[in-house]
């Protein structure tokens, strides 16, 4: 079994323990960087990406959580974790992690009363997968070694790049487990690679 952590810093933390362990992995709360070491992967849950980022640089994350993935282990940004893991944001100078080659736009389809569910074809999930949309951002450029996953309206809000995968979107606030699962899959697959 593969332990996937949730950065238990702020967001949606409990609902994505909820769904990892419904997906057959162990999942954990991590708000020390030490806690890296004995994780398979990890999630960026959503919340809010500027103080996220803040905590992250407070909680000395930045270059452990960049070292992590460097070793080839999956990451898995929402919502805010999308805009953590982009190369570039929209209207600011500095971007957060840096692990994905794309630039994102933020609150992008509105403030929070703009919040909305959509059915998404998904690529590597399957069709009418069921998005909920808070305060979310898209992906405004996705450089070539990202791949577009799903878009809604035209905007991309899935891709994947290597063992990083991110979305728009919330896949824990769901019934429909598909898209951790398929997370929870590329976990394991990197703990086989990395094991041998």
């Amino acid at each position: 079994m593969c332990t996937i952590a949730v950065l238990a810093l702020q967001g949606a933390v409990r609902e994505h323990v909820r769904a990892i362990e419904e997906a057959g992995a162990e999942a954990v709360e991590i708000k020390q960087k030490e806690q890296l070491a004995d994780i398979d992967g990890l999630i960026l849950p959503g919340g809010e990406s500027t103080t996220m980022g803040r905590l992250i640089d407070s909680y000395g994350f930045f270059d452990a959580i960049r070292n992590f993935g460097k070793q080839g282990k999956p990451v898995f940004g929402t919502c805010a974790g999308l805009i953590l893991m982009a190369s570039a944001i929209e209207g600011q100078e500095q971007a957060h992690l840096g692990l994905m080659g794309m630039k994102v736009a933020r609150n992008a389809f509105g403030r929070q009363v703009a919040s909305f569910e959509a059915n998404l074809d998904v690529t590597y999930i399957g069709k009418a997968f069921n998005a909920v949309f808070i305060r979310a951002p898209y992906i405004l450029e996705a450089g070539p070694d990202v791949e577009v996953l799903a878009t809604y309206k035209d905007r991309v809000v899935a891709a994947k790049q290597g063992h990083y995968l991110c979305t728009a979107f919330h896949p824990e606030l769901t019934d429909d487990s598909r898209f951790i699962e398929y997370f929870v899959q590329m976990v394991e697959q990197s703990k086989q690679t990395l094991a041998s």
